[in-house]
């Protein structure tokens, strides 16, 4: 497993695609943060505050983490190197976890810069150091779980098609549907009295750990849909 780690993070550092998507994540983070106005923007809001950093990100990463996980398999079956790859003496869970944890390192480096955010953000505080640490750090383990889920939904794409772009199409619908799909339709009230339905997406539970509150039931959710979703994708590894 450590071997296909190793690989996975090699390959992204030896293409564009590693460099590409952590500078692609801090310039839109950047931009809309500190320069184009609007709500987004941290000093035109004129609070101590990293919540526009956390309310933005998810949607960034919506299209980056598929952008990451699009080529985990698909581009295995396209070169025909899938069924070398599983006669390794290792199971079918290792290979899909290395995969995984590969693509979750590269999103995690992406993520460390914004740590600077913290630190910009306490000093122009007034008062100096005037930044709620307990709800930034919540957000932070919120991202991280949320990360986690996305990443397994797009790894679990990425063996539907041969073809990366369908498997980040793919990837984009799955993230978009569980991270507001239910929040939505909790809101227009579809399915009736169900008042409870957007808890059974992942804006609920990142919205609680936002708040500073490390609850878990939240983290619960959010390893059983990284689990689920590896699941799935270890059982088409076992079909294909």
């Amino acid at each position: 497993m450590l071997a296909i780690l190793k690989k996975e993070i090699n390959t992204f550092f030896a293409s564009p695609i590693g460099y590409l998507v952590i500078g692609v994540f801090l310039l839109l983070n950047g931009l809309f943060l500190w320069v184009f106005k609007g709500e987004f923007n941290i000093l035109d809001s004129g609070q101590a505050s990293l919540a526009s950093f956390f309310l933005l990100a998810p949607w960034i990463l919506i299209f980056l983490v598929p952008a990451v996980t699009m080529r985990s398999f698909s581009d295995e079956k396209k070169q025909g190197t899938l069924e070398l790859l599983v006669t390794k003496p290792i199971s079918h869970f290792q290979i899909v976890l290395g995969k995984y944890l590969g693509a979750f390192a590269l999103i995690l480096l992406a993520l460390i810069p914004t740590l600077i955010y913290v630190y910009t953000i306490s000093i122009l505080g007034n008062p100096e150091g005037n930044l709620d640490m307990g709800s930034t750090i919540g957000s932070y383990f919120g991202l991280l779980f949320l990360v986690g889920a996305y990443t397994a939904i797009g790894v679990f794409a990425s063996t539907l098609s041969d073809n990366q772009i369908v498997a980040f199409i793919i990837a984009i619908f799955i993230c978009f549907f569980f991270y507001f799909g239910f929040e939505g339709l909790s809101n227009y009230n579809i399915l009736g009295d169900l008042v409870y339905i957007e808890n059974l997406g992942m804006s609920a539970h990142y919205n609680s750990m936002s708040r500073g509150v490390i609850d878990t039931r939240d983290l619960v959710y959010f390893i059983s849909i990284s689990l689920v979703f590896l699941l799935f994708t270890k059982f088409r590894i076992q079909k294909q």
